[in-house]
């Protein structure tokens, strides 16, 4: 059966992913260091996991694989999953795949090497998550179920 996966760390699209889950009747586990209110939706498990860098990130790579789905905005947890053969998605929809998960990471990667040579620290931020953001993910999220679901078959 497919499980939807989510990392819970800023995660804006929870309730989105948990009504989906609920309509479709497939188990979805919301993985984070706590700090979350659980639901009391029996499809809904929450995973704690021990403080630490990444322990939500290996929890969750070490659980997926093909026939579920993913949402996450950590690109090497994403690379991970991908590898995996789990189909995983961004906040706003768009779809981590094994054609473009090599381009988002050097991509990280550049930006993280831009930023470490800003001297005064400046930058964005990036812009706020919208309506249209959680449509499409909404959207997304239903066409990677269905995916999901014929790959486990």
């Amino acid at each position: 059966m497919t499980v939807i996966y989510i990392d819970a760390d800023a995660c804006p699209v929870k309730a989105e992913a948990e009504r989906v889950a609920t309509r479709h009747r497939l188990a979805m586990k919301i993985v984070s260091n706590g700090g979350l209110r659980p639901s009391q939706n029996p499809f809904i498990e929450h995973v704690i996991v021990a403080e630490g860098p990444d322990e939500a990130d290996m929890w969750i790579a070490d659980r997926c694989g093909k026939g579920d789905v993913v949402v996450t905005g950590d690109i090497p947890l994403a690379a991970k999953c991908v590898a995996t053969g789990a189909r995983v998605l961004r906040h706003n929809g768009e779809a981590f795949t094994p054609a473009n998960i090599g381009q988002q990471l050097a991509m990280r990667d550049l930006m993280a090497d831009l930023r470490a040579a800003n001297p005064l620290g400046a930058g964005g931020g990036g812009r706020g998550f919208t309506k249209a953001d959680r449509s499409r993910f909404l959207e997304a999220l239903e066409r990677e179920i269905r995916a999901a679901q014929k790959d486990k078959t």
